[in-house]
C-alpha cells in the first residue's frame, strides 16, 4: 500500500489565528517550535496570524518579530478618520509593513505563505498566496467598522476572521503534521460598554464561533488561553504575551511527543531535547 504520507506537499504547516495583540503569542510559538528543532514548511495565517506570519515567512526571527513592536502606540498605526466605512484608516500600518518586509510580492518570502481574508462585496472566504503582499495583509487585519476595507482589483476584502479566524483547513490537504495556535480561544470576560468594545466583543464572539471546526484538525492544538485577558490593541504587553505564548507552546510539543503524534530525541552534547518529524 502506497504511503499516503508521502503524498502531501509539506512536512509541517503552522497555522495562526487571529487575535489582535494577543497574536503577539504567535512569535513565542514561533520560538518554541524553534527550540524543539522543527521549521515549517508553509504557514498560514489570519489577521494577527498573517502578520506574524508574513514577518516570520520574511526571515524574522521570533525575538526580532516581538522587538518590531516594543515601544511602539496603537496610534502609530492607525489614522483617526470622520467615521464612514471606519473608525481608523490603516496608513500607518501600510508604512510600517513597507519599512520592515523585504519581499514585496508572495513568491519572494522564505516560507510559503497563505493570507485569509474575506470578500465583503460577495460574502466569501479568499485566501491569498500569490501577487503583492502589503494589501493582503492589511485586508487580513481590518475588523470591518475600526478599520477601513481594503480595495484589491476592484474588490472591498475585510478581516480573513468573519468567516476563518483559524486557518488550519486552508492547509490541511497540504500537511503530513500541523501545529495550530489559537489565540483566540472561548473564554468569558468582561467589557466595557463603549461602541468600540462592543463592535470588538461582537466581532470576537463570530470569529471564535467559526474556529470550532479547525480546531479538530490540528496534530497540536495550542490553545492560548491566557492571553484572552488581553486587549485587542494592547501593545504594551506584547513582551509578556510572547512569553506566554512560547510557555504553551513548549507544553503543548512536549505532550504532542508524549502521544507520539512527534519524536523527541535528547542531544548527546547539551541535553536540548529535539522533535523529529515521522
Amino acid at each position: 500500500m502506497t504511503d499516503l504520507l508521502e503524498k502531501k506537499k509539506y512536512k509541517l504547516g503552522l497555522a495562526l489565528s487571529g487575535g489582535g495583540a494577543r497574536g503577539f503569542a504567535h512569535p513565542g510559538a514561533m520560538k518554541a517550535i524553534e527550540d524543539f528543532g522543527l521549521r515549517p514548511d508553509i504557514i498560514s495565517g489570519t489577521s494577527a496570524g498573517a502578520l506574524a506570519g508574513v514577518l516570520y515567512a520574511d526571515g524574522y526571527t521570533p525575538e526580532e518579530i516581538i522587538q518590531l513592536f516594543v515601544g511602539k502606540d496603537f496610534r502609530e498605526f492607525v489614522d483617526i478618520q470622520v467615521p464612514m466605512a471606519a473608525i481608523f484608516g490603516t496608513s500607518g500600518f501600510r508604512r510600517f509593513l513597507k519599512k520592515h518586509l523585504h519581499a514585496k510580492n508572495f513568491e519572494d518570502l522564505r516560507i510559503p505563505l497563505k493570507v485569509v481574508t474575506t470578500n465583503l462585496d460577495e460574502g466569501e472566504s479568499v485566501v491569498f498566496d500569490k501577487g503583492p503582499i502589503i494589501d493582503a495583509i492589511v485586508a487580513s487585519c481590518s475588523i470591518p467598522i475600526v478599520f477601513n476595507p481594503v480595495v484589491i482589483n476592484g474588490v472591498n476584502y475585510v478581516d480573513g476572521g468573519i468567516f476563518k479566524n483559524f486557518p488550519v483547513s486552508t492547509i490541511r490537504g497540504m500537511c503530513n503534521k500541523i501545529i495550530g495556535v489559537n489565540v483566540s480561544p472561548l473564554v468569558p470576560k468582561k467589557y466595557n460598554k463603549t461602541i468600540m468594545h462592543i463592535a470588538e466583543r461582537t466581532y470576537h464572539y463570530m470569529s471564535r464561533t467559526n474556529a470550532l471546526l479547525d480546531r479538530t484538525l490540528c496534530d497540536v492544538l495550542v490553545e492560548i488561553t491566557d492571553v484572552a485577558y488581553y486587549k485587542t490593541f494592547d501593545l504594551e504587553n506584547s513582551e509578556k504575551i510572547f512569553g506566554i505564548g512560547y510557555g504553551y507552546s513548549q507544553n503543548a510539543l512536549i505532550e504532542a511527543a508524549n502521544r507520539n503524534i512527534f519524536s523527541i530525541l535528547c542531544s548527546t552534547d547539551d541535553g536540548t531535547q529535539k522533535i523529529l518529524l515521522p
